[in-house]
């Protein structure tokens, strides 16, 4: 385990905190990368793990790339040569991201203060988003001269569309949790001091259904994001064969069978 995240385990539900708030939970080397990478492999790994909400400590969600680090080519961002930084991202915050995309347990994110730049394509990432009202949002790259390098500009028009996506992206306009919800950013807006137990909660309802079946339709959901419908059935049939003989399944349909029974047979 690195610095950068702390774990919590409540359960099921794993609780990320990005622990960095003296730098607004800025992503800034190598090591904060390998330390999200390789706590996210390992929630992966354990079976006893059917939710994950990522949050942050202090006023910030995540602040994105660290400012300092690029201005003297250190870190995770621009390096001595162009070749050396395309590399540098691919290493270091892209791998984050991929990370990120590629956990088949479902994530909420609880954007408790500022999320700009990387830190709201990390919210992107997540399935579920709420947002305390104190959270302020900005994809704000082009306001320091950068493009968005870490995939934002695939994240957030899945999220909000093109035109909207377009339009955040090109003018960097910061925007408040009231807006995040208008634009469909974040699904609910909380007062601060509610917003973790609102995050548990929304677990809390995910994790009470079967593990497989949780992990294999985040699964279906994402790949349903870019390939035909063709293809997600036939995922979809090779899921629900893999589920069907799990023993979850079988006693979900026993017992609500039982239950219904009086309802079939016309009592």
């Amino acid at each position: 385990m690195g610095e950068f995240l702390s774990v919590e385990r409540r359960g099921k539900i794993a609780i990320l905190t990005m622990s960095k708030p003296e730098s607004m939970n800025a992503i800034g080397t190598h090591a904060d990368c390998d330390d999200i990478i390789d706590t996210l492999r390992g929630l992966g790994e354990d079976r006893g793990v059917s939710a994950i909400i990522l949050t942050g400590s202090g006023k910030a969600f995540s602040a994105g790339g660290n400012l300092k680090s690029m201005q003297e080519r250190q870190g995770i961002g621009v390096l001595d040569q162009p070749d050396s930084t395309r590399a540098n991202y691919r290493r270091g915050v892209q791998a984050v991201i991929r990370a990120l995309m590629d956990c088949e347990v479902p994530m909420i994110a609880a954007v408790n203060g500022h999320a700009i730049g990387l830190g709201c394509d990390l919210a992107c990432t997540c399935d579920i988003r709420i947002a305390a009202e104190s959270a302020k949002f900005a994809c704000s790259f082009i306001k320091v001269g950068i493009v968005p390098g870490d995939g934002g500009a695939w994240l957030l028009q899945r999220v909000l569309g093109y035109p909207r996506a377009a339009e955040l992206f090109l003018t960097g306009d910061r925007f408040d949790a009231a807006t995040a919800k208008d634009y469909g950013l974040v699904t609910e807006v909380v007062p601060d001091a509610d917003l973790l137990d609102r995050a548990v909660a929304i677990a809390e309802r995910i994790v009470c259904n079967p593990p497989r079946a949780l992990r294999l339709t985040k699964r279906l959901l994402r790949e349903a994001q870019h390939s035909r419908m063709s293809d997600i059935l036939e995922l979809s049939a090779a899921y629900q064969a893999i589920v069907h003989e799990t023993a979850d399944n079988r006693e979900a349909i026993n017992a609500f069978v039982e239950k219904r029974a009086p309802v079939f047979t016309g009592d």
